[in-house]
């Protein structure tokens, strides 16, 4: 059921139905007053050059955090937007860590390195402001799924804008909280403007809330600068949630009171009568009003709070302009978590075992779910199928629907969700079916899991692994075909792993599993089709950033990835019978690159070759060719060659699509005319 109010609402709500008690209803005209006041002293320090970059006030909308917020417990989750300084302010973030913040300061929440757009305190639940629009819902998601799974009785709230309404994002999120009846609030802000676009103009249904009913949810529009109706409309959604009831999506009319942002130099559309009705209405004032009204407080009172509010922000002030610029080295502490040390034990420990990569991987999530509670896997149809290439076989009989999770297929939704996990103290693993879909998660793996502990300022960890099939060779055509590790390599904060057999398989996908940073883990699907090879049957891991030689030779050095590592090793035997000793060097992890051994071995065989499944140009071969001009030029006695896929998409027909992919010919080919040179 859908209760509408229009822009013109006084609140659904009968007056006798208003009485809160006095303690809460001053605290929350306190907390609107703090949120105005902090907004309204950013803009003066903005306008001053203290404040640089850019800013978003929340002027005008302070009812919304208020009630809102009110209505959650410390224990629960809030996940914000970019006009957030409100939200934090109302679940209990301090003004003076929020202050240094904003002008940069080493002593602020994320250490100067997240801003305005990126305030979070994991230690109040806070998951952060967030400066792309709509990605709060995905990751709170993934906090409820936390919340859900440990039993705690937590919510999450996730705030957003009329505008984050159009989203993809914000149909997958509800649609996978209301299949998964996850303990979770959606607070649509709707102040009538996405950047200078009247949403009358851009939503296809009178109010935001109407699309609740699509999901089998609840949805209220309610009366957004009504603190009261905020407060009792959230506090039955959240308690509905916390009974196992599902989501609720509320909609709050309200309305900003300055543009877009500070920064943005873009015309207001809106006019000046507008603008006076929405003044008229101002939540602070409306509140206050009514705290005079029934006698909770009288002139003297309001008066008395309002100075309290002033003399908390002048220190909050002067406490960021104390503060220290931050040091340079936070800058590489800040993006990777410290991986783990591990003991790799040799394949000879297998005992003559052999395993395919398939049942590898399979043996390493069985292995890993049984040490770790935390360990959740969820994709598509990795629960009563085990994954349309068997990797997740037995799981969902092992261990149950809760930690085995079939996703819609919505890939931002249920990567968005891992990495929401993650960031709330669970180790998902998430399979995209075909790597190619990966495109459809770029915003969350690029500007949320990657960049998340950084915007933190190197206080949190994102342990999840996202895993899945790449590459050609079985004829799946262009969109199904592709090799996309360099995207992954170009991004700080990602790691990226690239096991080459069965016995890499296992080991690292189980020292993926127990990072704490965000990993894609690539597996080639020719791989799938390699016979199987000794794999040792307890629980190991191969250490991240380590190299592997494959085979030790003095002439040339090959750096191979993945499916190309056995037919380098291939092409290196047979050349071995013409007298050639061609040294194999698997790199494992891509990102962290072992630079050590792959140095160490040109500096021995003076001639590098490379070899990849990716297009030539722009691939990861290139990376590795500009590290050895840049570090161990001088050893080299010719030039650095390259053995790519052609630079095509993957076609169809079976002779082409190996005339596309690097050949075991090709790459010895290659190692003659580099010996040669």
């Amino acid at each position: 059921m859908t209760t509408t109010a229009q822009s013109s609402a006084t609140g659904s709500r009968s007056k006798s139905n208003r009485r809160l008690p006095p303690d809460l209803h001053v605290d929350l005209y306190r907390t609107m007053r703090r949120i105005r006041a902090f907004d309204e002293k950013v803009a003066e320090l903005f306008t001053g050059g203290e404040i640089k970059g850019t800013a978003h006030s929340y002027v005008g909308q302070e009812a919304v955090a208020a009630g809102v917020c009110a209505s959650l417990g410390p224990e629960d989750y809030m996940a914000s937007h970019h006009r957030g300084h409100g939200h934090c302010i109302a679940k209990g973030a301090r003004l003076d860590l929020m202050m240094a913040e904003l002008m940069g300061r080493e002593s602020g929440y994320c250490n100067g390195l997240g801003g305005s757009m990126h305030i979070a305190d994991l230690g109040l639940n806070i998951l952060g402001a967030n400066g792309i629009v709509g990605a709060a819902m995905p990751l709170s998601t993934g906090a409820g799924l936390a919340a859900r799974l440990d039993g705690s009785g937590r919510v999450a709230v996730a705030f957003f804008g009329d505008g984050a309404a159009n989203q993809g994002v914000f149909h997958e999120s509800l649609n996978l909280a209301s299949v998964w009846k996850l303990p979770l609030v959606f607070i649509c802000e709707n102040n009538q403007y996405a950047l200078s676009t009247s949403f009358r103009d851009t939503t296809s249904v009178d109010q935001v809330a109407e699309r609740a009913a699509a999901y089998g949810i609840p949805g209220h529009t309610i009366d957004g600068n009504d603190v009261v109706e905020v407060y009792e409309t959230v506090r039955e959604a959240v308690e509905r949630a916390r009974a196992g009831e599902g989501p609720s999506l509320i909609e709050a009319m309200t309305y900003r009171w300055g543009g877009h942002s500070m920064r943005a130099n873009i015309r207001d559309p809106r006019s000046e009568e507008e603008y006076a009705a929405w003044m008229e209405r101002d939540p602070v004032q409306r509140v206050e009003r009514e705290l005079v009204d029934v006698e909770i407080a009288d002139d003297e009172g309001i008066e008395s709070i309002g100075s309290e509010v002033v003399a908390e922000l002048d220190e909050a002030v002067e406490f960021g302009r104390a503060a220290e610029q931050p040091a340079a080295d936070v800058l590489g502490t800040a993006v990777y978590a410290p991986h783990a040390a591990f003991e790799e034990p040799g394949p000879a420990n297998a005992n003559g075992r052999a395993l395919g990569f398939v049942d590898a991987l399979n043996e390493a999530l069985h292995q890993e779910m049984e040490n770790d509670a935390n360990v959740v896997v969820m994709g598509e149809d990795v629960g009563v199928t085990g994954g349309i290439f068997g990797a997740t076989k037995g799981l969902l009989e092992k261990y149950g629907a809760d930690r085995v999770r079939d996703t819609p297929i919505s890939e931002a939704g249920f990567v968005g969700c891992g990495i929401g996990a993650a960031i709330a103290g669970l180790r998902p693993v998430v399979e995209i079916q075909i790597f190619d879909f990966v495109a459809l998660t770029m915003d969350m793996l690029v500007n949320q899991a990657a960049k998340f502990r950084f915007m933190l300022g190197g206080k949190n960890t994102v342990p999840v692994v996202i895993r899945g099939p790449q590459g050609g060779g079985i004829r799946m055509a262009a969109q199904h075909s592709q090799s996309l590790e360099a995207w992954f390599t170009h991004v700080p904060g990602l790691v990226v792993v690239a096991p080459s057999g069965p016995y890499e398989a296992k080991g690292l996908l189980t020292a993926a599993i127990r990072d704490s940073n965000p990993v894609i883990f690539l597996e080639a699907k020719l791989q799938y089709l390699e016979p199987a090879a000794p794999v040792p049957e307890e629980p190991y891991a191969i250490p991240i950033g380590k190299a592997a030689v494959k085979r030790e030779g003095t002439d040339v050095t090959v750096v191979a990835t993945m499916a190309m590592v056995p037919r380098a090793l291939a092409a290196a035997e047979s050349l071995a019978r013409q007298g050639h000793s061609v040294e194999v060097i698997d790199p494992r992890t891509l990102k962290p690159l072992d630079e050590e051994t792959l140095f160490a071995s040109v500096r021995k065989t003076r001639r590098l070759v490379i070899a990849h499944e990716a297009c030539l140009t722009g691939g990861f071969g290139a990376e590795v060719a500009a590290l050895v001009a840049e570090k161990a030029f001088d050893w080299l006695d010719a030039p650095v060659a390259r053995v790519a896929a052609l630079d095509t998409p993957m076609p169809y027909n079976e002779a082409l699509e190996r005339q596309v992919i690097p050949s075991q010919q090709r790459i010895a080919d290659a190692i003659r005319e580099t010996l040669a040179y």
